[in-house]
């Protein structure tokens, strides 16, 4: 087990530790919170799957030259495992320890198995991951793609960017009002998203609208 696989693992835990500790209740506020990003989400998954399933299949999975799933590991936010434990099941989590706590001697990322990535939601670093040559393919067949592609880039950031108020800051509170710390928890740890954040504020745009 790698570094990346170690940290992996132990954020895994404490997220599973912690929401088993929460009344169903509070869990079920939770999934309220993250429902219109889930929403999102769906979004995405269709519209990837009309414009680009085929081509990054073929191309990228199967051919094995993924720019991404290639790589040992890939980046994860905190609030990208909190989601995926509100929606799955204890045998897909428990299937997620255990490969975490193998060597990866393959070639391509320790969360990828044979019929695709283990996670009920995926990280959205990959959901949101896209090649320029799967760009030029797609608007080929449709000139209006890449401009619905970067409307929902922007729609990630309401979700992610903590230029206001995001669920994705607000589930690292939420676990660290109960005292956990993650390494994960970038939008608390990061300088760069950090400053992102301090200086909304100080300009008095860190608000719930836009």
């Amino acid at each position: 087990m790698n570094d990346y696989q170690k940290e992996q693992l132990e954020t895994l835990r404490m997220v599973r530790q912690h929401l088993a500790s929460v009344s169903e209740t509070g869990r079920e506020k939770l999934r309220a919170m993250i429902s219109p990003y889930l929403g999102f989400r769906s979004e995405v998954a269709d519209f990837s799957a009309a414009h680009f399933g085929e081509t990054c299949t073929r191309n990228c999975y199967e051919s094995k030259l993924s720019a991404c799933c290639s790589k040992d590991g890939i980046i994860t936010f905190f609030a990208d495992v909190a989601v995926n434990v509100l929606m799955s099941g204890a045998d897909a989590l428990d299937t997620l320890e255990d490969v975490l706590q193998k060597p990866n001697t393959g070639f391509k990322c320790v969360y990828l198995g044979e019929t695709g990535c283990l996670w009920q939601v995926k990280p959205i670093v990959c959901e949101m991951f896209l090649c320029d040559a799967a760009m030029r393919r797609a608007s080929e067949a449709d000139p209006a793609c890449e401009a619905e592609w970067k409307a929902l880039e922007t729609r990630k950031k309401g979700f992610a960017w903590p230029d206001r108020p995001v669920v994705f800051d607000a589930l690292e509170r939420f676990f660290m009002d109960a005292g956990y710390r993650s390494p994960l928890m970038y939008l608390h740890n990061s300088p760069g998203l950090l400053r992102v954040k301090q200086k909304s504020m100080e300009k008095g745009t860190y608000t719930h609208e836009g």
